[in-house]
This record gives structure tokens, sequence and C-alpha cells, in this order.
């Protein structure tokens, strides 16, 4: 074993591909069918409000990380605004990846289901926490392999969705409904759920958005950060707007807004509203990867968030080590155990787990994006140095971001059907500030002892 820290053996197309894997993952596969139910079509809306959003907090996170290199998220924030904040975005950050990854295995015992239909879905959980777990006791590089060709398949898979969708939608095929509209427009209109609805799905979108702030994470195991990021940040929002938005337009095109729900994703709905025998099979296989994919990213969040605590001395010492490879095997090992609790968790609500963890990870995601942004804020007007990759109209664009985040922070606390998200976050949230609080003031102390003795 070593303590020799986190190595950077991770390449410009691992890092691309690691921050679409966290994006691509339930939030499309499974949360779509519970976007859709709250929100209707109009849900269109709601993706494009988040991915608006989604590109403002790239850009400052790009920002502020090509000024400071060596820096991930928790680090621009302890420098922003010290110790009691920092200590509470990063543990809130954990929680919020700990939490998804839970969601992603559980969204893989489902998809699993779909061939073992009498096997329980926290056994089919258990079995797929396993795997990722393993993945992730490997070395960085050989992870950042398996995950580019795990993201790789769930790409190609959303295109020849798109593709397929596309052409039974627009009339193409022998597949074709009555007219394009038939479901879009017909089922109550494009906003059914008025644009409350539209605000109201806005939480689950959040969640599925989140994973843009894996490159914060990766940056300290990437190479040539200042070439690399920006380019990376590029291609990755206009993409994750692609991958969400036409595949939305293409379900709710398809098959009628209020019949999809239920355990079966609404991919493989459509694929059995089209016909193609055989091809729902296919589908589920694949989404199967997508999610293990998604877990296997947030496994790494988690564990790696959970070194940079202990190395700042905000979680205990011994997560700090590592083994010959690089792999962070205490903070790894913390996580399993917690994902296999997770994965237990079905055992007492199997039909309802999913949805209702889903919203927990929407609030710490809203409260952990609010955090870049107000970062930026504060730090723009210390640089040594203006990069030269920037956000534009700087602070007008920054602050709309902040307040569209605030807003829909606001607003979903008080939505109807979320109310074990809003309870859960808040209660983490206020254990966190008296934790900060009492912690802070003990380094105080420490500090005042030391500089007395000298």
């Amino acid at each position: 074993m070593s303590q020799n820290g986190l190595r950077k053996e991770l390449l410009p197309r691992h890092v691309q591909f690691l921050a679409l894997a966290g994006m691509i993952g339930t939030g499309i596969f499974k949360g779509s069918g519970e976007t859709l139910g709250i929100a209707g079509p109009g849900v269109v809306v709601s993706y494009l409000l988040g991915g608006a959003l989604l590109l403002i907090v790239m850009v400052a996170l790009a920002e502020m990380a090509v000024v400071y290199p060596n820096h991930n998220v928790q680090h621009l924030v302890h420098k922003a605004f010290g110790f009691h904040i920092s200590f509470i975005v990063g543990w809130l950050y954990w929680i919020n990846w700990t939490l998804v990854t839970v969601v992603e295995i559980l969204a893989a015992g489902s998809f699993l289901q779909f061939w073992f239909t009498d096997t329980p879905l926290w056994l089919l959980s258990a079995i797929c926490a396993a795997l990722i777990i393993g993945i992730n006791s490997l070395q960085v590089k050989f992870y950042g392999e398996m995950e580019f060709w795990f993201a790789s398949i769930k790409i190609i898979a959303l295109v020849l969705f798109i593709l397929l969708g596309g052409a039974v939608l627009l009339g193409l095929t022998d597949f074709a409904p009555d007219t394009p509209t038939q479901h879009l427009l017909g089922h109550g209109g494009f906003f059914p759920n008025g644009i409350q609805g539209v605000f109201a799905a806005c939480l689950i979108v959040m969640f599925s958005f989140g994973g843009s702030e894996l490159i914060g994470v990766a940056i300290s195991e990437t190479k040539d950060v200042k070439k690399v990021l920006p380019k990376v940040i590029k291609g990755v929002v206009w993409r994750v707007l692609l991958f969400y938005i036409l595949p939305i337009t293409i379900i709710a095109g398809l098959i009628p807004w209020n019949e999809v729900a239920g355990t079966e994703s609404p991919f493989i709905q459509v694929m059995d509203a089209i016909g193609i025998p055989g091809v729902a099979h296919v589908m589920n296989f694949i989404l199967l990867t997508a999610v293990l994919s998604a877990a296997n990213s947030g496994m790494f969040a988690t564990s790696r968030t959970m070194f940079s605590l202990a190395e700042k001395g905000e979680a205990p010492k011994r997560l700090t080590k590592t083994t010959k490879s690089g792999a962070p095997i205490n903070a790894i090992t913390l996580n399993a155990v917690l994902l296999l609790i997770g994965a237990g968790l079905a055992y007492f609500a199997p039909e309802s787990i999913i949805g209702t963890m889903m919203t927990i990870p929407g609030f710490t995601m809203l409260l952990l994006w609010i955090g870049i942004c107000a970062a930026q804020l504060k730090l723009r007007p210390d640089y040594a140095e203006m990069p030269h990759f920037r956000m534009k109209l700087f602070p007008a664009t920054t602050l709309v971001g902040l307040a569209g985040l605030v807003t829909i922070l606001i607003g979903s606390s008080f939505s109807k059907g979320i109310s074990v998200g809003t309870v859960v976050c808040f209660t983490a949230l206020t254990v966190l500030f008296v934790l900060a609080f009492i912690l802070g003031r003990n380094k105080k102390e420490e500090e005042t002892e030391i500089r007395n003795v000298q």
C-alpha cells in the first residue's frame, strides 16, 4: 500500500467520456419516464432550461480549472470561501454521488429483472454493485479505458435510437403513428400540467445532468489540463443536449406521455410499441450497460471526493491510503459498503425506491452547482492572469445562472410529491452546517495553541 496519492493517468478521451458517462445514465434511461409523468411533452423545455444552466456551470468550472490547474471542485470552493463552505460542499458532493451511484445500481438491477423476473431487485442490484466495486479497484488508467468503452456503447445506442425513432415519428417507416403530433399534442396539449409541471420536472433534470462536474473531480488525474478542458466542456454540453432532448421528443411522440410508467424504461416501451422483434431485448442490454457505466463514474467520484476530504483533514486521514497502482483503496472500501447497503434498500420498497431516491441528488446537485457559480464570482477578481477560455458577459451570465439555480431549488422544495427529497437534503445540510461550525472552531483553537507555543 502507498500514501503517494493519485496518479495523472487519465487521457483527454477518458475525461470527456467520463463526464458523458456520469450524465447519461438513469436520468435519461429511467428518469425520462418520471419527468414525462410530471410535465408531459413540455418536459423538453425543462431539459432546455437545465442545459442552459449546465453550460454556465461548466464554463465557470472550466475557467477556474484553467487558472488553478491543480484544484478540483472542492479545492476551488475552499479557495473562494474557506473551510466552512468547503467542508459542506465536499461532504455534500460525496453524499450526492453516493446516492447517485446507489440509484444507478438499483436501475441496473431493474433492467436485469427484464430477464430474471422472479429474482428480487435487491439481489440483482447487489450483484451489480460488486461488479462496480471490482472495476474501481483497478489502476486508474484501466478504469478510464473501461469507462471509455462503456460510454461508447451507450452513446452509439442513443444515436441508433434517435435515428430509428426519428424515422418512425416522421413517417419514414411502416410503424409510424397517424400524425407526428398525435401524442405530442393530443393528450392535454404540449403543457398538460402547465408551467408548474415544467419547473417541477427540473429537479430530476438536474439529477440527470449531474455528472458534468466529474470533469472537476478528474482534473487532479488529467494530463495537459489547460489544453484538454475547454475542448472537453464544449463537446460535452452540446452532446448531452442532443442525447436528452431528441430522445425525449421521440418518446413523447411515439407513445402517450401519460402511459409512460411502470418499472420498464420508456426506451423499452417505445421498442415494444414499434413492434420490431427482439429489439427490446437488445435495447435492455444496452441500457443495462449504460447505467453500469454511470455507476462506475459515480464510484470514481465518491472515492476521489472522499480522498480529497481526507487530504485536507475534513475526513479521517486513513482514507488517503492508496494502492501501488494509485487507487484510493480505503475510500473505495467505505463507498463499497454504502453501495451494498443502498442495494439492500430495494428489499423494503422495490416498486418506489428508484423514483424516490432520484429526487434527493437533484437537490444536492443544485446546491453544488450554486457553489461553483458563487466560487467563480468570488475568485474572478483575484486571477493572476485572465485565461483565454473564460465566461462571456461576466458577471451577468454567472448571476443569471445562479438566479436560475436558486429559483429551481426554492420552487422544487415546495413541489408536490418530492417531500422525501426535501426533508433528506435539508436535514443533511443542517447537520453539515453544525459539524462545519464545530470543526472550524476546533481548528481555530488548535492554530491558536500552536502560535502560543511558538
